[in-house]
């Protein structure tokens, strides 16, 4: 996907969520940490462009509820999760850029109910690439990405790259 794809799919994504949640009341948008937040920012950001109403955006570490800790090294980095807003009650958008086993966003999910008790949590990505482990499905979907286990999806987004662009590259070794 170019930069140009991109900002047409997170477009099309804004409209369908004002659509499915009537408007922007009542709405929060929480990313999942590293490129997860930057779509989050953007996704809220348009919102409030369209809507006239401020979208609440917060951030979420998942690093302490992965169920994959042991491979991420002695001592996992952690950031802290700043979602800065109580939600309690609201409809929670949840953003990511890859949907690939489930794992991250189980692990999101244990993360943001120790927040507290939203009344909907859906969940918005920028690429589905399948092969899931467990049974999560995005509620958004940018594009749906056919990928085999020696394909890796690298999404580079501006604020963290310095580019914007998806690629679907081999996997090295």
């Amino acid at each position: 996907m170019s930069a140009s794809e991109i900002e047409r799919t997170l477009v099309r994504l804004v409209h369908e969520i004002i659509e499915k949640n009537n408007g922007a009341a009542d709405l929060g948008i929480v990313g999942i940490r590293r490129r997860g937040v930057f779509l989050a920012q953007r996704l809220g950001e348009m919102i409030q462009r369209i809507e006239k109403t401020p979208v609440p955006v917060g951030t979420l570490d998942i690093s302490l509820y992965r169920d994959d800790l042991s491979t991420v090294g002695p001592q996992p980095i952690v950031q802290k999760s700043d979602i800065g807003f109580p939600i309690a009650g609201k409809n929670i958008i949840l953003a990511d850029d890859v949907l690939y086993t489930g794992r991250t966003v189980r692990a999101a999910l244990d993360a943001l109910f120790r927040q507290g008790r939203p009344r909907q949590v859906q969940l918005c990505v920028l690429i589905d690439r399948g092969h899931r482990e467990l049974p999560i499905e995005a509620t958004f979907v940018g594009r749906k990405v056919q990928t085999t286990s020696q394909e890796i999806i690298e999404v580079k987004l501006r604020e963290l790259d310095g580019d914007e662009k998806v690629l679907l590259v081999e996997k090295q070794g």
